[in-house]
C-alpha cells in the first residue's frame, strides 16, 4: 500500500528513502550539494541523517567529493522572509552554485518552505529534496508543492509551486521533538481526517496521546493530502479544502507573531479547527454533537488561549489579507459534514466572534 505514494509521488520512507536518495546523488552527478538547516536540526538531526545517507562513503566518490556544504539559519518564523533569503542565495553564489546543484532541506516546515522558495528562485529554479524532521512536516509542509516566506506579520504571502524531486519521512527524527512540537504537528493530522472521512475522524479518534502516532496513521495522513493535491495541484478547486482550520488559524498566528504570547504554526491550526467547526454548524448545519466532539477532541492536545475584544477584532481584520479572499471577502472552507468539506464559504463579522464566544466556554 505505502508503494502508491512512494513510486507516483517520490516520497519515500526510512532505508528506502536513503537508497532513493543516494542512488538520485549518484545519477544526477550534481556540481555541487547544500544540506540546508536550521540549528536545532544541526544539532539533534544532521549527524544521522548523514551517518544514515553514508556521507562518508559517499565523498569517497570523486564526483561527490568536496561539493557538499553545509548552510544553517535561526529556528522559528525570524528566518522564514526575505532578508534570510538574500543571505542563502549570496552564500550559494560564493560558492559557486550552479543549475546542476541540489538543496537538501533537513528541517520542519520553515527549512521545506524556505528551502524549497530559494530553489525555486535561483537561476530561475534548481532541484531540491525535502528531509521533513518534524511532524507537521511529515505530514504537511514538506509535501504538495507550496513554498513561501513571510512578509512582515504575514504569513507566506510570498512564494510559489514548486515540487521536490523526493521527500524522505524518517519517522527516528520524531524522536527529538517536545510534546509540543508533536502536538503542533498533530493539527494537521486531525484536519486531514475531518477533511476526508468519517471512518479517517474515528481512527484519529483512538490518538490518546502524541505516544499513540505511528508510521500508519503517518502515511494515512500524507495519503489523504496527496490524493487532494494530485486532483488539483494549483489550488484551483478541491486543493483549497486543505485549508481548513486555516483561515482564521493563520490569522491568530501571524496576530501574535513577533508578540511574547507567540504560538506555532500547529496550534494556531487546533484553535483555527474548533472556529471553523463552529462556523460549520452555523452556515452549514454541522451537526452540533460533531462540533462539540471536535472540540473536545481537540483540547485534549490544545492549550486554551483568551481572546479579549480587542484581539477578536485584530485578528479578524487580518482576514483581509487571506490567499483565498474575492473581493476582500475572507473565504472559509466549512464542513456540512465530517468527511463533507465545502471551500468558498463566507462568514459574518458576527459569526466569528459567536466561534470565538463558542471557543471560550
Amino acid at each position: 500500500m505505502k508503494s502508491q505514494i512512494e513510486q507516483k509521488h517520490s516520497i519515500f520512507f526510512g532505508n528506502t528513502g536513503y537508497d532513493k536518495l543516494r542512488e538520485l546523488i549518484t545519477i544526477k552527478k550534481y556540481d555541487k550539494i547544500l544540506i540546508f538547516s536550521d540549528s536545532n536540526t544541526e544539532k539533534n538531526c544532521l549527524p544521522n541523517f548523514q551517518d544514515q545517507l553514508n556521507i562518508n562513503d559517499l565523498q569517497k566518490n570523486t564526483e561527490i567529493k568536496n561539493k557538499l556544504y553545509h548552510y544553517k539559519v535561526k529556528p522559528g518564523e525570524v528566518s522564514k522572509n526575505l532578508d534570510e533569503s538574500k543571505k542563502i542565495i549570496e552564500f550559494l553564489i560564493l560558492n559557486g552554485f550552479k543549475r546542476n546543484s541540489l538543496i537538501i532541506n533537513l528541517g520542519g516546515g520553515l527549512i521545506t518552505d524556505l528551502g524549497g522558495f530559494i530553489a525555486s528562485i535561483y537561476l530561475r529554479g534548481i532541484e531540491f529534496v525535502n528531509v521533513p524532521t518534524s511532524l507537521l512536516g511529515m505530514v504537511d509542509a514538506s509535501i504538495g508543492g507550496k513554498t513561501g516566506v513571510d512578509l512582515n506579520n504575514l504569513k507566506n504571502i510570498i512564494g510559489s509551486f514548486n515540487n521536490a524531486n523526493l521527500i524522505l519521512i524518517d519517522t527516528s527524527f520524531l524522536s527529538t521533538l517536545s510534546e509540543r512540537q508533536m502536538r503542533s504537528g498533530f493539527s494537521e493530522m486531525i484536519k486531514h481526517s475531518l477533511i476526508d472521512s468519517r471512518n479517517h475522524w474515528e481512527k484519529i479518534k483512538v490518538v490518546n496521546d502524541c505516544s499513540d502516532i505511528n508510521e500508519k496513521i503517518i502515511y494515512n495522513s500524507i495519503k489523504t493530502k496527496i490524493d487532494i493535491v494530485e486532483s488539483d495541484p494549483k489550488e484551483s478547486g478541491i486543493r483549497k479544502f486543505l485549508n481548513y482550520g486555516h483561515t482564521l488559524g493563520h490569522a491568530i498566528e501571524s496576530y501574535f507573531l513577533g508578540t511574547k504570547k507567540e504560538i506555532l504554526h500547529g496550534e494556531a491550526i487546533l484553535i483555527g479547527l474548533i472556529l471553523e467547526s463552529f462556523l460549520s454548524h452555523k452556515i452549514l448545519d454541522l451537526e452540533i454533537k460533531d462540533v462539540l466532539e471536535i472540540k473536545d477532541f481537540i483540547m485534549k492536545f490544545s492549550k486554551k488561549i483568551s481572546f479579549d475584544q480587542d484581539d477578536i477584532e485584530n485578528i479578524i481584520k487580518l482576514l483581509k489579507f487571506d490567499k483565498k479572499n474575492k473581493s476582500n471577502k475572507a473565504q472559509f472552507v466549512l464542513l456540512e459534514d465530517i468527511g463533507k468539506p465545502s471551500f468558498n464559504n463566507e462568514s459574518s463579522f458576527v459569526e466569528i466572534k459567536d466561534a470565538f464566544e463558542f471557543y471560550r466556554l
